[in-house]
């Protein structure tokens, strides 16, 4: 009876933990959703709202903490909004890489959502960031690269920086359209962990592709 009791006892917490997660995903599934629908700053801030409170109670995962600090990110790009709202956005966003980094300090995306941060502070001010902030940048993307070498987003950023310091001292880019159009050709062969990784940067390298093309 002991025995069975104890049993009885796992398939609950099972049941329950299971249940826990598949609310999670949902959740997670929803808010998702938001990115295709968000263009405005304040589209972006109510998304960071929304994955804010599911990190909040998913203390132990470190996506929605991710997804929170990329809605911050994309917010600090748009050049509508002054310099110092702008360094508000990254203010926050730093504090959510850091968590997410203390979380997850093995996953690549977690590497190159930093990367993509220091990236986002460079643009706010390149004169004046470049220098202390480019070595940053490399750092990171080198990090992703090196936990997961296929990962198309550290690819990409790779690419993207690279061909923007090329084209800022007047180099030969060709290279670069070249590495993007097989990063391309290759996108769709990157097998996602869940439905609710990262999957964001296509459309990006599409846009790489066809200014090179124009």
């Amino acid at each position: 009876m002991k025995k069975v009791s104890l049993i009885l006892g796992s398939l609950l917490i099972v049941t329950l933990v299971w249940g826990q997660k598949e609310q999670y995903y949902a959740k997670m599934g929803e808010c998702l959703q938001g990115f295709a629908s968000s263009s405005t700053v304040e589209d972006y801030q109510d998304l960071a709202n929304r994955f804010k409170v599911i990190a909040n109670v998913e203390q132990e995962e470190w996506l929605p903490l991710y997804y929170e600090a990329h809605c911050y990110l994309l917010m600090s790009f748009r050049s509508d909004v002054d310099t110092k709202m702008r360094d508000s956005y990254l203010e926050i966003a730093s504090g959510l890489v850091d968590k997410m980094s203390e979380l997850a300090p093995g996953e690549a995306e977690v590497a190159v959502m930093t990367a993509f941060y220091h990236t986002a502070y460079l643009v706010v001010d390149p004169p004046q960031r470049a220098m202390s902030t480019t070595p940053l940048v490399h750092a990171a993307i080198g990090r992703a690269l090196a936990i997961e070498p296929d990962n198309p987003r550290a690819v990409f950023l790779r690419i993207s920086n690279e061909m923007g310091t090329a084209s800022f001292f007047g180099e030969d880019t060709s290279p670069y359209c070249e590495q993007a159009s097989e990063l391309l050709s290759r996108w769709d062969n990157y097998a996602l962990k869940s439905a609710i990784h990262p999957s964001w940067g296509k459309e990006e390298v599409e846009g790489i592709v066809r200014s090179c093309d124009d």
